[in-house]
């Protein structure tokens, strides 16, 4: 699965989403949640994101899907 996160401004109740070239998709899923500026998001959180995200292709079986993540909470 490849994931696209942006930030972007919303202007006249609209915007538009420029996908990369590679993204090859025919059905997407958009999920839109309000960006608030004070939500920080620390550096070293943004580097490990960017470096899954650049691992991912390479190792796809490193991605876990949120259906086992809750399996496995439940059995804690």
């Amino acid at each position: 699965m490849q994931a696209i996160k942006q930030t972007i401004d919303v202007e006249n109740h609209t915007f538009n989403v420029v996908l990369p070239k590679d993204f090859t998709a025919k059905r997407v899923e958009v999920i839109i949640l309000p960006c608030n500026p004070e939500d920080k998001i620390f550096q070293w959180q943004q580097m490990e994101s960017a470096r899954r995200y650049d691992e991912y292709p390479q190792n796809p079986e490193i991605a876990l899907l949120n259906e086992d993540i809750m399996k496995k909470l439940d059995s804690l």
